[in-house]
């Protein structure tokens, strides 16, 4: 005989009553974990449900972070030792970078 997979039920603690909700309509997870229509993160706060909608907009998780755009390596950066590249890319960002310029010669 094989064993049923548990029936999804909500988890909220009600304290006053020393118990979990346990009820089985309409559950749904949230980060709390799996509520019932009273027991959601909105409900709990007072707030109504947000409505469904578009979502997000179009492009909004591909635009590079502040931490990617702070590792933009330039060719002066890397002709200066400042920043750490192959010795190819060192050699190369040395002959894109002038350096003559800055010895006024």
């Amino acid at each position: 005989m094989k064993d049923e997979p548990p029936v999804p039920e909500c988890a909220h603690w009600i304290g006053s009553e020393s118990r979990y909700c346990r009820s089985v309509d309409s559950i749904r997870n949230y980060l709390p974990g799996l509520c019932c229509p009273l027991h959601t993160p909105a409900a709990l706060a007072g707030r109504p449900e947000p409505q469904p909608g578009p979502g997000w907009p179009a492009g909004t998780g591909t635009r590079p972070s502040l931490l990617a755009e702070s590792h933009v390596h330039d060719a002066r950066a890397i002709a200066s030792g400042k920043r750490r590249a192959t010795p190819a890319d060192y050699r190369a960002a040395q002959a894109a970078v002038d350096h003559r310029s800055d010895l006024n010669l």
